[in-house]
């Protein structure tokens, strides 16, 4: 989670990816979902539409079955942070992605402690 919100969405695809692969319960897909978030942003960072908004709505499927709340992670946040994201995209098109307003990149924040999200420059909770 603090790759992801320190904006290292490829670092993180890779650390969730290999937590995903080597989990068998059901949580591997909230894994999945939040590593296709991450993979949605990474290219949109690099001016792929078709990819950022591909990537964002299947991860967007996989983390609604895991709201409210995975594992600490507050999901139905980042769904609908995600959401805001993906229709912002779309209403963009493809010729005006460097227009995108990247306060509206989402954060992964925890329940147990909202004051603050994981490695984005605050405290980490215990």
């Amino acid at each position: 989670m603090a790759q992801f919100n320190r904006r290292e969405f490829f670092a993180c695809h890779e650390t969730l990816e290999e937590l995903w692969k080597r989990e068998r319960r059901d949580v591997r897909d909230l894994y999945r979902g939040i590593l296709q978030v991450a993979v949605g942003c990474y290219h949109l960072e690099r001016g792929n539409h078709r990819g950022a908004l591909y990537s964002l709505h299947h991860g967007i499927v996989r983390l609604l079955h895991f709201t409210p709340v995975c594992q600490d992670v507050d999901v139905t946040r980042l769904v609908a942070d995600a959401q805001r994201l993906a229709i912002t995209i779309e209403d963009l098109g493809p010729n005006k992605m460097a227009a995108f307003e990247v306060s509206l990149i989402p954060t992964v924040w925890l329940t147990r402690d909202r004051q603050h999200s994981v490695g984005a420059g605050g405290p980490s909770p215990s």
